[in-house]
């Protein structure tokens, strides 16, 4: 099973499950857990392969990650823990797996707030993906992780974010990161589907105003979802809930409070 922290609210029965980036780990929220504790019952899940479920998640791992295994092991936490349904909060490739989560089991998600949030990748980040399938197995993947942060995060204001998913991704093996660099495969596909259906589930779209690979897009598929709102937070990039934490933890709790 992979590795989660609780931290339980006696004075309340929601709850919120926080999914992580490719090559983060639930570290990524430590600004969001004292406000969100607060309000709400929290869990944080370490992907396979990162943070405290790497050595425990291997075995299971060597034929690589699909989306399927990816959402299965989140279900598998939260029947684990009896929670029957969940606000969930993801960040860049973690806003992908919670819409796969809430697409195979809608029951258990009670609505979404995504945050710097991927639904389509341009000539641009379509390039970056194709660079780092082909180079994976012949370039140190901390290299190649350093490049991508730089490229998608390229500001001063966002060294912070940078800095922080680097030394995350450290902790990772080479092995681990051929491994998820191979789910980005299918990936397109999957975020066709996701633009195309509108899933109608009460969502937060939070983005940097400087996110500039993938704002554009979020931008047009909020229009034609039914239930789907969007937050653009100034001075902020990407991983918009480090950058501007205060302002995150506004917008998303009092989004959650609300549905």
């Amino acid at each position: 099973m992979l590795s989660f922290t609780v931290y339980n609210n006696k004075q309340s029965s929601k709850w919120v499950t926080f999914i992580h980036g490719a090559g983060g780990s639930s570290s990524i929220w430590f600004r969001q857990i004292r406000s969100f504790k607060e309000e709400f019952n929290v869990l944080l899940i370490d992907l396979g392969g990162h943070g405290k479920s790497k050595s425990r998640f291997s075995k299971r791992s060597k034929q690589g990650y699909t989306f399927n295994i990816v959402t299965e092991d989140i279900v598998e936490v939260l029947e684990h823990l009896k929670i029957k349904s969940s606000h969930f909060v993801g960040v860049s490739l973690g806003t992908i797996i919670v819409r796969e989560v809430a697409e195979k089991n809608p029951h258990l998600v009670d609505s979404l707030v995504l945050a710097g949030a991927i639904l389509k990748f341009d000539l641009r980040s379509n390039f970056l993906m194709r660079f780092g399938n082909f180079f994976r197995t012949l370039v140190p993947y901390i290299m190649l992780y350093k490049l991508f942060a730089f490229i998608i995060m390229p500001k001063r204001n966002h060294k912070e974010s940078r800095s922080l998913l680097v030394q995350e991704c450290k902790k990772l093996y080479q092995k681990e990161f051929i491994r998820w660099c191979k789910l980005t495969i299918g990936i397109n596909r999957v975020l066709k589907f996701h633009r195309s259906k509108d899933l109608k589930i009460p969502s937060l779209f939070v983005m940097g105003e400087e996110d500039y690979l993938f704002l554009p897009t979020i931008r047009k598929a909020v229009s034609y979802y039914s239930n789907a709102q969007l937050q653009v937070l100034e001075n902020a990039g990407h991983v918009v809930n480090v950058d501007q934490p205060k302002e995150f933890n506004d917008v998303a709790i009092k989004f959650l409070n609300t549905v």
